[in-house]
């Protein structure tokens, strides 16, 4: 062999051997092999405090919280469901006649410590909290890729307070969320006083315009100018008029329900609106006076929380249904960790991170009521553990969002998912 065909081929060698990157080849297998939902909103219901799935959808043997000594189990009853085999507790009866439409996740579970603030960072962002980066949550993910369905609305809504667990991360400002605390008002901030009418406030943009063209480009500053320029952008009646609650008819409202299921049919109209991702936060405390984190006493009045659930859930799912929007709408339901089967001295429960239930309805998916299997106490996972990547991935891969995608918080690549794998068989 002469010199030149031997540098040809090695050099062809050498070249296929740079061209095969190993960890790239994997990262194409798992892309190809991902369910791809058709889904194009999510409305991500949060049960902040830690709802009792032994108590609501993975009932088990009655227990009894006022005995001597307590008996561990549910404290209510569970009645069947509209999927054969499948039962919830007495108090989400309108639920559990749609549940051909919904699957209970009943195999949640993580094992970083059973604390609030830990737990809902972790299933807002899918991993743990780290010094050295902050991730961005699953709304802001979802804003960042599909953006918003119109021109007219934000990509990311959050019917609830603000909280960094909720927010955008190294994804900066674009992805970040318009906010409203109550039904009645809106947001804050997108309603022009009377005194400043179109031409005014273009005005005053005209004057803003040099000293914003001074701002670097890559700076947190430009990403506040921007978060800023979309403010003014949305400011107005047209946005507003998405809040108007009272244009919707009596008796659906009445269906949703209070202050909670408001929250729920706002995010229906929302969605028609064209925003993506819509958090609805039931953070309503006083109605049990401990929300959904039913330590002593909280336990007591735990049915009303379970009864307005059971009420506004239902109702957006019919109300999406008929709309002809459920099969383009993801509703998640989200809390972050479940209770013991066991009750504390005063007849609460605890917290419990190794097996909880989430909930999906909607979405285009081949739902089954129920998916997984806990033992006799809904303490330890039997069949099908589904972890918080897990639950992630799939609802990226509803919205036809690839859960093994990486981002970059500057250079450093960062997948959408912490190696979550989706649920395959809601997928068909």
């Amino acid at each position: 062999m002469n010199r030149r065909s031997f540098l040809t081929q090695t050099g062809l060698l050498a070249a296929g051997a740079a061209a095969f990157d190993p960890k790239s080849a994997l990262a194409n297998a798992a892309a190809a092999a991902m369910p791809k939902g058709k889904a194009e909103h999510c409305i991500f219901i949060w049960l902040g405090g830690g709802m009792a799935q032994i108590d609501t959808f993975d009932p088990k043997k009655r227990g009894n919280p006022k005995a001597n000594p307590k008996v561990a189990g549910s404290d209510y009853a569970a009645i069947d469901t509209a999927v054969p085999g499948v039962q919830f507790c007495e108090h989400l009866p309108r639920t559990a006649r749609l549940a051909e439409r919904l699957t209970a996740v009943r195999t949640v579970n993580h094992h970083v410590i059973d604390e609030h603030a830990f737990a809902t960072n972790l299933v807002h962002t899918g991993r743990m909290i780290s010094g050295s980066v902050t991730y961005p949550s699953i709304g802001s993910i979802v804003a960042h890729e599909l953006g918003a369905a119109s021109s007219d609305v934000p990509a990311y809504m959050l019917i609830g307070y603000p909280n960094v667990s909720r927010g955008p991360g190294f994804l900066g400002a674009k992805a970040g969320f318009v906010y409203l605390v109550d039904t009645e008002s809106g947001p804050a901030g997108f309603s022009r006083p009377e005194d400043v009418d179109p031409e005014r406030a273009a005005r005053r943009q005209a004057l803003l315009q040099p000293l914003q063209s001074r701002v670097p480009g890559e700076s947190v500053i430009a990403q506040y100018r921007a978060a800023q320029s979309e403010a003014l952008r949305l400011a107005g009646p047209d946005f507003m008029r998405h809040f108007r609650l009272q244009d919707e008819s009596a008796d659906l409202r009445n269906e949703y329900g209070g202050e909670f299921g408001q929250r729920c049919l706002l995010s229906r109209r929302l969605v028609e609106a064209g925003v993506r991702f819509i958090e609805v936060s039931h953070n309503l405390n006083f109605i049990n006076g401990t929300g959904w984190d039913t330590h002593n006493e909280g336990q007591q009045n735990q049915h009303l929380l379970i009864k307005e659930l059971d009420i506004a859930l239902s109702a957006l799912i019919s109300d999406l249904e008929k709309k002809g929007l459920l099969d383009k709408t993801l509703i998640a339901v989200g809390t972050e960790f479940g209770r013991p089967a066991a009750f504390d001295g005063r007849g609460g429960r605890g917290h419990q991170g190794t097996a909880f239930s989430l909930v999906l309805a909607g979405g285009g998916l081949n739902h089954c009521g129920a998916y997984g299997v806990t033992d006799e106490l809904s303490k330890e996972i039997v069949e099908h553990p589904v972890s918080i990547p897990d639950f992630h991935a799939t609802i990226h891969a509803a919205l036809g969002i690839n859960p093994v995608k990486e981002l970059f918080d500057g250079s450093r690549p960062v997948p959408i998912t912490d190696m979550g794998k989706p649920i395959a068989s809601l997928f068909g």
